[in-house]
């Protein structure tokens, strides 16, 4: 294929992939938490350590990553205590965040809100070989984390006070995810874009629910659906020459269009077919659950 000719283009694809699986893989947990917009939040916090990347020539996604971190243990510990003023606390936060990333560009030696735009919404050809290496090590964290840890995220997600009777650390379980979460942000950014990653985990995660109510499958399917997308962005926005985040994203909504259509039929057979089996059984009057996956 021509396109992967190019050593640009080969970057963006793995990061693509890679941006694919680990968004979808940590969204499933705050889907479940009902966070859905932590990654937004974060994504806004992360500006600052962009803009301190290049104000100081270190590494936008090293700087990213550990600025948003910070942010992502700031929002836990407000979860936690703030329990009237806290909303006020992360908006200054996530304001705070956006704010300083432009100021700190500005004062960056020859910089400009220009050079913000490739890391606002993506960018392919900005990819290089150092942030290549910086995704893979971030992204195998959040596998490794969203994998190794499932059952443990996932009782947590679902209940913090029976996880918390059953022994579970759940204090550090949320602080992990928050965490994993933080460092999902900083691998998306560079293909997806701070102010776009949200939907690439909260989307496929929304859309592999129309088909399934199982946690394995629902994560399946959600990684399979973002690995679809990012690459079919990736793949379209070379060769329009239209911004790859935005592209993702577009890509995103129409996969969970297309699924919501075509799950709603068969949900309605499905409880046809279960209520005609059941004796007595009215197939009018069989409601279609909708609970989150179950474990």
């Amino acid at each position: 294929m021509e396109i992967l000719d190019y050593a640009f283009m080969q970057r963006a694809l793995l990061a693509a992939v890679l941006v694919g699986i680990t968004a979808p893989a940590v969204g499933i947990y705050l889907v479940q938490r009902r966070q859905a917009l932590m990654g937004d939040g974060i994504g806004h916090v992360a500006m600052t350590g962009v803009g301190l990347g290049f104000l100081f020539s270190w590494s936008p996604v090293w700087m990213a990553t550990l600025v948003s971190v910070l942010g992502a243990v700031f929002m836990e510990l407000v979860r936690w205590y703030a329990k009237t003023r806290g909303d006020i606390a992360l908006a200054m936060l996530f304001y705070g965040g956006m704010a300083g990333g432009v100021m700190f560009i500005n004062l960056a030696p020859g910089g400009s809100t220009g050079n913000l735009s490739s890391f606002l919404f993506g960018s392919l050809s900005t990819v290089s070989e150092s942030d290549v290496t910086a995704i893979c090590v971030l992204a195998a964290f959040v596998v490794l984390v969203t994998v190794g840890l499932r059952k443990q995220l996932f009782a947590v997600s679902q209940d913090e006070e029976f996880a918390r009777v059953t022994g579970l650390p759940v204090r550090f379980l949320n602080l992990l995810t928050a965490v994993t979460a933080a460092v999902t942000v900083s691998v998306a950014m560079r293909v997806v874009g701070l102010l776009l990653v949200s939907a690439l985990m909260v989307v496929p995660v929304a859309a592999a629910q129309q088909l399934t109510r199982s946690f394995a499958a629902t994560f399946a399917i959600a990684v399979a659906i973002g690995v679809t997308v990012t690459i079919g962005g990736t793949v379209t926005s070379y060769h329009q020459d239209v911004p790859p985040g935005a592209t993702i994203v577009l890509l995103t909504i129409a996969a969970f269009i297309a699924l919501t259509a075509l799950a709603t039929p068969l949900a309605r057979r499905r409880a046809r077919a279960l209520a005609a089996a059941q004796p007595g059984g009215d197939p009018a009057e069989c409601a279609i659950p909708a609970s989150r996956p179950a474990g």
